[in-house]
C-alpha cells in the first residue's frame, strides 16, 4: 500500500479531517492491543497509520493557522 497523498488530505473539510484523525487513533489503539496480545498480523500497518495521522494533524494545523491569520 502506497503512502497517502497529502494533496488528497488537503482537499478534505475540517470535519472530515477530524473524523479521520479519530479513526486513525482508534486504529493505532487496536494495533497496539493486537501487538500486546500477539495477534498482530501486519506490523507495517503501524508505520502507515502513524504517517497518515501525522499528515492529518499537519493539515489540521495548517488550516487552523490560516483561519486565525485571516
Amino acid at each position: 500500500m502506497a503512502r497517502p497523498d497529502i494533496a488528497e488530505v488537503r482537499k478534505l473539510s475540517s470535519d472530515q479531517i477530524n473524523e479521520q484523525i479519530d479513526a486513525t487513533r482508534r486504529e493505532l489503539f487496536t494495533l497496539r492491543f493486537q501487538q500486546a496480545t500477539r495477534r498482530l498480523e501486519n506490523p507495517h500497518r503501524f508505520k502507515q497509520a502513524r504517517i497518515k495521522l501525522a499528515q492529518l494533524l499537519t493539515v489540521r494545523g495548517e488550516q487552523q493557522r490560516s483561519a486565525s491569520a485571516s
